[in-house]
């Protein structure tokens, strides 16, 4: 029986064998590595993952799909039914030494507090591949200066290394979604720089609340000039314009 894509879910599920190919190419799974895909959806992804891999852990929301899943696999796939926002990645037993690898075709309406939960767990992960709408891939990679720079992208810079691979056209998908989609390669960093998440986020949403204004306007109340200066900026400077190590140092001034 014919599965019904649900909105409510995001699910647009990837049909083209050669993209789906070019991203198992860009993943490189090994036989041992302990490796979790979000979403798998029809499982097209699933069954090439599981050619390379002893094991496979996936997590499903959709019960139809849960039910489809267990048919289709062996026991090979281990299933946690329930929702990406709410599940315990670091509750997947990884072998001593080892670190988790995350993979997934993210339901775009849910993506970005999906990276932001996964954050949490970033010094337990090697890796995570995922295919996200374009334009949100463009804004977690952007550089300083660009449009796309934002609270996106110094929250998300701070913990990995963000690298866009590859674009995937809407054909690509069943149903069609109506953007682009890109394929994009986080690595943790092995050391990012010190600071209270919680802290940052606060003083990065407060910059880019008002992004014409210059930085002094959108943290005034918050930070004083000296304050600004003392951390590297100008305080004439737009937030757009202000490098994540930058961010860093002033939220690292708040008590």
């Amino acid at each position: 029986m014919k599965h019904i894509p649900r909105k409510r879910f995001g699910q647009n599920f990837l049909t083209d064998d050669g993209v789906l190919h070019d991203i198992i190419r860009a993943i490189d799974p090994l036989h041992e590595d302990t490796m979790v895909e979000i979403g798998p959806g029809l499982g097209a992804m699933t069954r090439l993952l599981l050619e390379g891999l002893k094991a496979l852990h996936v997590v499903e929301l959709d019960r139809d799909l849960v039910t489809r899943l267990k048919k289709n696999f062996d026991q090979r796939l281990v299933i946690h039914e329930g929702d990406a926002l709410q599940f315990d990645f670091a509750s997947i037993p990884v072998p001593e030494g080892c670190k988790l690898r995350v993979v997934g075709n993210l339901p775009y309406n849910i993506s970005s507090p999906l990276l932001f939960h996964l954050a949490e767990i970033a010094p337990l992960v090697q890796d995570q591949h995922f295919m996200l709408q374009k334009e949100v891939v463009e804004r977690m990679a952007a550089e300083p200066g660009s449009k796309t720079y934002g609270r996106l992208s110094v929250m998300l810079q701070w913990r990995y290394h963000i690298e866009l691979l590859f674009i995937v056209p809407p054909t690509a998908f069943d149903p069609p979604p109506q953007v682009d989609s890109a394929i994009v390669r986080m690595i943790p960093l092995a050391q990012p720089l010190v600071c209270d998440r919680n802290t940052l986020e606060q003083v990065v949403t407060k910059a880019f609340s008002q992004r014409r204004k210059v930085i002094r306007n959108c943290l005034s109340g918050m930070f004083s000039e000296n304050d600004l200066i003392d951390a590297g900026i100008d305080p004439q400077a737009r937030p757009e314009t202000v490098p994540v190590e930058q961010f860093v140092a002033l939220a690292n001034r708040l008590p």
